[in-house]
């Protein structure tokens, strides 16, 4: 009887494996542009995860249809499974980013610490620096400079003159706070495509990101309560 259960538990394991396998296949010969992080067989009759570029799909073992750009909710908790899934999938390791390619900015104490993608010509950036971020203290902020070009032209450009500036952090803040840049040419080397290939490899498609050291993230500008409160379940974690 053992053999016999034994060899039953082995059949079906096999079983949700191939298919797993067989939809990873599938999905990637569709979207070959996209890699299919991972496959994963959810609790809800026969439907499965697939984890795609930045977002979730949703499939079943046959393939017979795709439920994309759309929200998994389960009833009885009223919890948003699509976002929780996202959130556990996208997490990164906090520590291992490059800060030596960020401007780094100490506020109060600067106990805890936060990672933003930012582009110098995208509005929501400012917002975020000018509105938010400015009321929260005791925090190292490390901002990675991410011109989006396709979107704002001259942003490479300042995004070099911020860089190369004598003191980073006040070129950074004259020009979110004044629209003031250091003057001259950019007489150094900015790591912008080194950071650009760091945005690809963790995710990061629009400004502002911001990363906590739980290895969580929000993706605009956020308002500073839901910021703080991000920073507190982080240290808890850490």
């Amino acid at each position: 009887m053992k053999k016999v259960l034994a060899i039953l538990l082995l059949v079906s394991a096999f079983a949700v494996h191939a298919d797993e396998t067989t939809i990873r296949k599938t999905m990637q010969s569709m979207f070959p542009k996209l890699k299919v992080e991972s496959v994963t067989k959810t609790p809800y009759d026969g439907l499965y995860e697939v984890y795609i570029g930045d977002q979730i799909i949703y499939t079943d073992e046959n393939f017979t249809f795709l439920i994309a750009e759309g929200r998994l909710m389960d009833v009885k908790s009223r919890k948003d499974i699509t976002a929780a899934r996202i959130d556990e999938l996208s997490r990164i390791d906090f520590d291992s980013l490059p800060f030596e390619q960020a401007i780094k900015v100490v506020k109060g104490n600067g106990s805890r610490k936060m990672a933003v993608f930012s582009d110098p010509d995208c509005p929501f950036c400012k917002k975020l620096e000018k509105q938010e971020l400015s009321s929260i203290t005791d925090v190292t902020v490390y901002t990675f400079l991410l011109p989006l070009e396709n979107l704002h032209p001259d942003a490479a450009n300042k995004s070099k003159a911020i860089w190369c500036a004598p003191d980073r952090a006040k070129a950074w803040y004259s020009w979110v706070n004044n629209a003031f840049l250091p003057q001259g040419k950019a007489g150094c080397s900015a790591p912008l495509e080194k950071i650009a290939a760091l945005a690809s490899k963790v995710g990061v498609s629009s400004t502002p990101t911001i990363f906590f050291t739980d290895g969580t993230r929000m993706r605009g500008a956020y308002p500073a309560e839901d910021i703080e409160k991000a920073l507190v379940a982080a240290a808890r974690k850490s």
